[in-house]
């Protein structure tokens, strides 16, 4: 008898994963991976958007919490990439957005101006030209946080969560001896008014997440709880749903099948890709080479084939049916060790660009 349901219990398991894996549409069982010309200047924590039919990378860290940044372009049509100026406000843990050809840059972590190092949380925005490789500077966020994520949606730009310093606090930077907190925070930018407005707040404060717009609706995904810093934080897999027209979240979503931050994404024909990204408890310091795909119309996740080289704060961005990841770093952060990496892949998913 014990046999018998020892082996049943097999059988349901063995059926749910056939089923879990059978609902994987056969475009992304199909989806291949390509490498291209490799980034020029490997650095941590760098970011990207794509424009125009080009992808950029911006940002970057040496050692030290110092940015660096850097402002890249590539060609995919000549796989060559171009170094460009350097942001306005070298700055790090940027959310990144694109929006009728121009990119968007808001908030993010800059060196303290005396003191040791540390994250200084910032509520500067930006919009960055690609044509004519120019930064301006834009009405500010309302609040200063790093570490979150933006999307537009419809006509507006929704920049949501974050890490930021507690309420009250007399500190002016973030180390792993400063209070700090996640937020669920959500400004609203116009682009054609350059004001702010705040909207109803996410409810997951988290930061280090992933996000795509699918249908006019926002997905937040993943992240991290409890701290800016992977060694003081929790990971989860959290998916919420934003509708900007009502001002309203949803009930949770299906959970990402694996819990992460630090990823990159991508929305390409109504789904969203997360890539990569990196996990820490007290047994391990992992980075992931995870591809998962969210459909928020069947609310539903697919399985794609593994990234080439796993990492995490990669650069992201979708051109035509492309997912490029550029870059980031094969080990967790905190290790002590350089990993920085040029490796650069775009993962084709067949018929995506229809």
């Amino acid at each position: 008898m014990i046999f018998k349901k020892v082996f049943m219990a097999g059988m349901q398991l063995a059926v749910a994963v056939l089923s879990f894996n059978a609902a994987a549409p056969s475009a992304l069982a199909q989806a291949k991976w390509e490498k291209l010309a490799p980034f020029p200047e490997p650095a941590e924590e760098i970011l990207g958007a794509a424009a125009g039919g080009k992808m950029y990378v911006f940002a970057g860290l040496i050692p030290f919490w110092k940015p660096k940044g850097l402002v890249y372009e590539y060609d995919p049509a000549t796989d060559h990439w171009t170094k460009k100026k350097p942001m306005a406000l070298p700055s790090h843990h940027v959310a990144f957005t694109e929006f009728h050809g121009k990119i968007y840059a808001f908030g993010g972590f800059v060196y303290p101006t005396s003191g040791p190092a540390a994250w200084t949380p910032i509520n500067n925005a930006w919009e960055y030209d690609p044509s004519t490789d120019t930064w301006k500077a834009l009405a500010p966020m309302p609040s200063k946080r790093g570490s979150p994520v933006a999307v537009a949606a419809g006509d507006k730009i929704y920049v949501i969560g974050g890490v930021s310093l507690l309420p009250g606090s007399t500190d002016i930077a973030m180390s792993f001896n400063t209070p700090q907190a996640s937020v669920g925070t959500v400004e609203e930018y116009d682009p054609a008014t350059n004001t702010w407005r705040e909207r109803s707040p996410m409810p997951t404060p988290r930061n280090h997440a992933a996000i795509g717009a699918v249908n006019g609706k926002i997905y937040v995904i993943g992240g991290r709880v409890g701290a800016a810093f992977i060694a003081l934080a929790t990971d989860v897999s959290v998916v919420e749903e934003y509708d900007p027209a009502t001002d309203k979240w949803s009930a949770p979503r299906t959970r990402m099948p694996t819990a992460r931050s630090a990823l990159g994404a991508g929305v390409i024909n109504g789904r969203i890709y997360v890539a990569g990204g990196e996990f820490q408890d007290s047994h391990m310091m992992a980075t992931f080479r995870s591809v998962e795909a969210y459909d928020p119309a069947s609310n539903s996740w697919s399985i794609l084939p593994s990234m080439p080289v796993s990492r995490h704060g990669l650069a992201a961005g979708v051109i035509g049916n492309r997912l490029i990841l550029v870059g980031g770093d094969v080990q967790s952060a905190g290790s002590g060790v350089e990993v920085s990496t040029s490796e650069v892949d775009a993962l084709t998913i067949p018929g995506g660009d229809r």
